[in-house]
């Protein structure tokens, strides 16, 4: 019988399970815009409190390292993978279900969207050492093959769900994209059993699960290794950086509201807008391999977040009405600048995961990745709050956007303030001959 393959990957039992449970990373985002509109419409949130829901829903994302101890360390039933998919996948379709059904209350919604948001980093960091496992003693030829499938399958499935999630929302309500949400984890519980891996027997289970002493002891030099690691001025430094420029403010959940609230942009409109950006993205991943690849660190952050800074500012035309002076409509001019400013910031995002990749030394390369793209997500993170922040500042609320223009200003200036430490990166190009994996959470 003839083997299948896709992206040059052999179609094996093992590696549909590791595509299947990208597909589903990706195809989760069917609930996000429905997430969005039943904090605004239902539990009438402001603004400010919406994101601030947002930003406690990424918590989960800024521990990765640990669950993939946890995984390492301590087996379920014999096994280090295919239990940890299963239970990812039933906490995920337990959240959902939640959501679905009894939740009603702003401090519900944060719960069972922590709880999901778990769910997906649990089964992130599964299924790459999963990854890392396969790839290991390969060449980078089988390797970025690999990683083109789980990327293709994580970008395919954000895809569908771009295309699905805003009719669902205006035909059938929130809750019944909740519910079917709900089921979409339960793939990733079902094809745990495709995972190739050898139970944990007898004197091999027991050691690991006795031998609690020499357990410690070796997560403790684990981590004074990671630590004498992250110290390094090389490494440091550049993670300072990172951590800085995803830190400056947003103010997206201001704009969901003033676009819905004020200018009656449609859950199906905005659906189809979401799916414009999710090709867009890889429109940008596109552009970044075929084009910047080679360009210096430094020039790629210096140019991208300048010419971002100032294309941000477009945003203020659609607040203001100027779009409609010069004759285009509130809904192209959405969907084009929401196009071009999701290419662009794909293109500057790229170089984050090839210095995090660069920053790590042989011998953790996966631990110290893991542990720097949860600081990266932690800068991203204390930006929402700080975002939240300056929207009850400023006054904007689900029905006034009296000071919104100057919110989209002063986040789009603060953008520039970590340019001055761009001497912190090493001055080196962005990739020399590597393949790079994008994913996005």
């Amino acid at each position: 019988m003839k083997s299948i393959s896709c992206f040059g990957v052999q179609l094996t039992p093992d590696t549909i399970a590791v595509a299947m449970v990208y597909f589903v990373q990706g195809v989760l985002g069917l609930s996000r815009l429905a997430v969005n509109f039943y904090l605004k419409d239902e539990l009438h949130l402001d603004p400010a409190e919406t994101a601030i829901i947002s930003g406690v829903s990424s918590l989960p994302w800024l521990v990765k390292p640990l669950y993939g101890f946890i995984s390492d360390s301590f087996p379920l039933c014999g096994y280090r993978r295919r239990s940890y998919l299963v239970l990812s996948g039933l906490l995920g379709a337990f959240s959902w279900s939640l959501m679905a059904t009894i939740v009603d209350s702003k401090y519900g919604v944060a719960f069972c969207i922590l709880l999901g948001s778990l769910s997906v980093a649990f089964s992130d960091v599964v299924v790459d050492s999963m990854v890392v496992e396969r790839a290991r003693g390969e060449s980078q030829t089988v390797s970025g093959s690999l990683q083109s499938l789980c990327w293709g399958s994580s970008a395919f499935g954000g895809i569908v769900s771009s295309y699905f999630s805003g009719s669902l929302v205006g035909a059938y309500g929130v809750r019944f994209v909740f519910g079917l949400t709900a089921l979409l984890p339960l793939i990733t519980s079902a094809v745990a059993v495709l995972v190739k891996e050898q139970p944990l027997h007898g004197s091999a289970r027991g050691l690991i699960l006795s031998d609690s002493t020499a357990c410690l002891g070796s997560s403790k030099n684990s981590l004074l290794q990671l630590w004498d690691a992250v110290k390094q001025p090389n490494v440091f430094l550049p993670t300072l950086f990172i951590f800085l420029w995803q830190a400056t403010p947003q103010s997206d959940s201001a704009m969901f509201y003033f676009i819905t609230n004020k200018l009656g942009f449609t859950p199906e409109f905005l659906g189809r807008v979401k799916l414009v950006t999710s090709i867009a993205s890889l429109v940008g991943v596109g552009f970044y391999n075929g084009f910047l690849k080679g360009v210096r660190l430094r020039k790629i952050f210096l140019v991208t977040t300048v010419i971002g800074s100032v294309l941000g500012m477009t945003q203020v035309f659609l607040v203001t009405g100027l779009n409609r002076k010069f004759g285009i409509s509130d809904e192209w001019f959405a969907i084009g600048d929401s196009l071009i400013l999701t290419v662009l910031g794909q293109v500057s995002f790229m170089p984050v995961l090839v210095l995090a990749a660069k920053l790590c030394p042989e011998g953790m390369e996966a631990t110290l990745f893991a542990t720097l793209m949860s600081i990266s997500n932690g800068g991203s993170v204390l930006g929402g709050l700080i975002g939240a922040g300056l929207t009850r500042l400023f006054g904007v609320t689900k029905d006034k956007f009296d000071s919104l223009t100057f919110l989209i200003i002063l986040c789009n200036l603060s953008s520039l303030l970590p340019l001055p430490l761009l001497g912190l990166l090493p001055e080196n190009t962005a990739d020399d001959d590597s393949d790079i994996e994008m994913k996005s959470n």
